[in-house]
């Protein structure tokens, strides 16, 4: 399943070109939050320098964070781990996990960037316009983009730019942890990501959305699924 047209198996330039095509597609919208029952969280688990690629989708219910589906297949890549370019490598295995669904969330938080990327195309990104989904960046790390440190505590947050560009929030979700970086992915705005994020948080560092969906593809990866 995807809502796009263009082929994943592409060279890095031409996947850089259509990058810079889809960006004019995003859309930064308000999202309906009280609509929102079901989310989702997307995760990879894979060595950069092989092909076999795990993926995994699970789906939580908002209010409780109670896990309600869940789905992951082992693949092979067909496009090389390229920073920057990594949604031509991990899409097409998410999408495979995300046909094998029994129930689909109304949003989904992805391990990886949003708009804070330097075409504005990050796995986020990419990922909302091939579901046409609201989707969420939240990143362990910064790809692009200065930022101050946010304060201490939990909700703590301070934005993070490109230029005179807010790209993202950097976003404390546990006392003594580094922050995260949230991103608008699609169909939604930066408000609703972090939004987002801090309520699929349950003391951990990592949301509950994408850290169940890491333990779920590494556990494939050991063998244990």
């Amino acid at each position: 399943m995807s809502g796009l047209n263009h082929s994943w198996e592409v060279t890095p330039r031409e996947a850089v070109a259509i990058q810079r095509t889809l960006r004019e597609q995003v859309r930064v919208e308000p999202l309906d939050l009280a609509r929102v029952t079901l989310v989702g969280g997307a995760d990879i688990s894979a060595n950069r320098f092989e092909r076999v690629v795990y993926a995994g989708v699970v789906v939580l219910e908002l209010a409780s964070l109670r896990t309600v589906a869940q789905a992951a297949v082992v693949t092979e890549a067909t496009f090389p781990y390229v920073p920057g370019l990594l949604s031509f490598r991990e899409i097409p295995p998410l999408l495979l996990a995300w046909e094998k669904l029994a129930t689909r969330p109304d949003v989904l938080l992805c391990d990886g960037q949003g708009l804070a990327h330097p075409r504005r195309l990050g796995l986020a990104t990419h990922t909302g316009l091939a579901l046409d989904l609201p989707t969420v960046g939240c990143a362990k790390s910064r790809y692009v983009g200065d930022y101050d440190e946010p304060g201490p505590e939990p909700g703590d947050a301070s934005p993070l730019r490109d230029g005179d560009e807010v790209i993202g929030s950097v976003l404390r979700t546990r006392r003594g942890s580094k922050p995260l970086f949230v991103s608008v992915g699609h169909r939604c705005t930066l408000s609703d990501a972090v939004d987002l994020v801090q309520r699929c948080s349950a003391g951990y560092r990592l949301p509950e959305t994408t850290r169940r969906a890491h333990d779920l593809v590494n556990r494939m990866r050991r063998g244990e699924l």
